[in-house]
């Protein structure tokens, strides 16, 4: 035996203790941890993962716990002229782009007006526009559709924009006015100074430095009006058709292989557009709204 090893300390017995009691309470802690997060990975991702085995599935049947035969002939019919798919999509689509103009067009001005002008009672005016969504939505939408009804906007498009816009408008109002409060004063006062007009100042210094926000609610009230269903069922449908009315009938029906298509259809957009805020939407921002 070698002399470096014999001449090696010995650990004093009560850091020795420590380790032995510190190593197995690490490991518990660290095997708690991944279960932990096991189970959050398994609650997130399990149900993505049904749905995808479901959009290529082309027989699955209780007891097997996966499909028994694979392939995309759900798909053919989802796309195919009976299958309402491409038309329910260019439905939401078309909706939704309606709504983020109508939306857009009410909250720039109410949110230059909130975040820039000494209104009173300013913060009652952002909360009133979150009455909507203190009430439940099925009877809300309910007296919307006896009210379309009265007046022949029921089983419209423009009664669905309506209705989706309501919905929409808080998003879209309170993200306005938290990107309009967050650009410099300085910068408009600089502009006004240079001789610009309030019209010029708006436009070319204000309107700029607040796009990102405003891009960003217009994303929030495009998925939220491509996503709608109670509303589109109580006042569009069964004249307006779009994808949320669709998956409904086909997860009703049974046929969970298309319901999963369409789901998917609806999940792509979802994702990429929520990408897309994460990037243009600050929570600095955000805290604008506040102030």
């Amino acid at each position: 035996m070698s002399s470096s090893v014999l001449n090696t300390p010995a650990l004093p017995s009560s850091t020795a203790t420590h380790l032995t009691t510190w190593l197995p309470s690490r490991a518990l802690r660290l095997l708690l941890r991944g279960l932990a997060l096991g189970l959050l990975a398994f609650a997130v991702f399990g149900p993505l993962l049904n749905m995808l085995l479901w959009t290529v599935a082309e027989s699955w049947f209780f007891p097997n716990k996966l499909p028994s035969a694979y392939g995309f002939a759900y798909w053919g019919r989802v796309f195919s002229p009976r299958g309402n798919a491409v038309e329910s999509l260019v439905n939401s689509v078309s909706i939704a782009v309606g709504v983020v103009v109508l939306s857009l067009s009410l909250a720039i001005p109410a949110g230059y007006a909130l975040a820039r002008l000494k209104l009173p009672m300013r913060s009652l005016v952002l909360l009133m526009f979150l009455v909507p969504q203190a009430f439940p939505n099925l009877p809300v939408y309910m007296n919307i559709a006896r009210l379309f009804y009265d007046v022949g906007l029921n089983g419209t498009y423009l009664g669905v924009v309506l209705v989706h816009t309501v919905h929409g408008l808080v998003y879209a109002i309170w993200i306005a006015t938290a990107a309009f409060a967050a650009v410099d004063h300085a910068l408009e006062e600089a502009a006004r100074i240079s001789g610009a007009g309030p019209l010029r100042t708006f436009s070319d210094i204000t309107l700029p430095l607040a796009m990102p926000g405003l891009m960003a609610s217009a994303v929030f009230v495009f998925l939220e009006s491509l996503d709608e269903f109670t509303a589109t069922f109580f006042v569009g449908a069964p004249e307006v058709n779009t994808l949320p009315l669709l998956l409904y009938t086909a997860s009703a029906g049974g046929n969970y292989q298309i319901a999963s298509i369409t789901a998917l259809i609806l999940l792509v957009p979802s994702i990429g557009f929520m990408l897309v805020v994460e990037r243009l939407l600050r929570a600095d921002v955000l805290a604008k709204v506040g102030q």
